[in-house]
């Protein structure tokens, strides 16, 4: 089956509801154009927020479903196409997620998967915002292929990749939010990118899927200072984690890329990871760390 993936890679305004609509013009750009599976970049409807920890920026959030599910409930009937949202979710006062919505191609909210792994670093203080998910990891059969979706911080964690890939999905989508220090780039941003592209295609080699990473581009400075440089580069990783495409450090783009996902039932026969996998010796990948 050929299925064609569309990320939506784009700067943020201070205006959620310019934000919204920016990213549905998008994403009809991308469905008039062949996509079949329309993904976002990590809280779209804003700028980053986290950069500091400000109660004022709770009013950003919304309940699942809600306003923007059903947004794009009607929008992914009306184009027959399935939509991966990523918001910032109310779920009780005091209890907030970032979580993603999968919306199949006939507008059904199929679920949500709410960030595991929430960091806490310079300009990503998301600790203070974001309960950690409790959905655990997840995989949705789609009217077009079966996918799973984890979240930006979530993409550094091989076991997250595993356990979703493990439950049958042939995509694996990362909505991002990730950018240079300014001060930093030039002694550190080589390598930071780097890795950061190196360990999501580490996932397409060791499950033997498809990689999807989707971020945002510009410069946001919400609270001041030299803010954060989003550094784009939006890509798809293919089955042997050879990059497929990938979009530019600074520009919008609209990313599509045709993907064939028979390819995953061949690379995962000869390449069979899953088979060799020495499940009654990994104990101790529950524990913090073996003392």
């Amino acid at each position: 089956m050929k299925v064609t993936l569309g990320l939506l890679q784009h700067a943020c305004a201070a205006s959620p509801a310019e934000n919204l609509k920016k990213t549905l013009a998008l994403a009809e750009q991308a469905a008039k154009k062949g996509a079949k599976i329309i993904c976002t970049q990590e809280l779209f409807r804003s700028q980053y927020f986290c950069q500091s920890e400000d109660y004022r920026s709770f009013a950003l959030a919304e309940t699942i479903p809600g306003p923007t599910t059903r947004t794009f409930q009607a929008f992914a009937k009306r184009h027959r196409v399935v939509i991966i949202a990523s918001l910032f979710e109310k779920r009780a006062s005091g209890l907030y997620h970032n979580t993603a919505a999968i919306i199949d191609a006939d507008g059904s909210l199929l679920g949500i998967y709410r960030k595991m792994h929430i960091p806490d670093d310079p300009l990503y203080y998301e600790k203070f915002y974001f309960t950690p998910g409790d959905t655990g990891f997840k995989a949705w059969q789609t009217k077009y292929g079966k996918i799973g979706v984890l979240i930006c911080w979530d993409q550094w964690y091989p076991e997250g990749a595993r356990l979703t890939a493990l439950q049958g999905a042939e995509i694996l989508f990362y909505p991002t939010a990730i950018g240079w220090h300014p001060a930093e780039k030039k002694e550190y941003g080589a390598n930071q990118y780097g890795a950061w592209e190196t360990i999501q295609r580490s996932h397409a080699v060791a499950n033997g899927c498809y990689v999807a990473a989707i971020n945002r581009i510009g410069v946001e400075r919400p609270v001041g200072g030299d803010g954060l440089e989003f550094w784009g580069q939006s890509f798809v990783a293919g089955t042997s984690g050879q990059i497929l495409a990938q979009a530019s450090v600074n520009k919008e783009e609209v990313l599509l890329v045709p993907i064939e996902l028979g390819k995953v039932d061949v690379t995962r026969t000869h390449w069979p990871f899953l088979r060799d996998r020495r499940i009654d010796a990994y104990g101790d990948l529950s524990k913090r760390f073996i003392d």
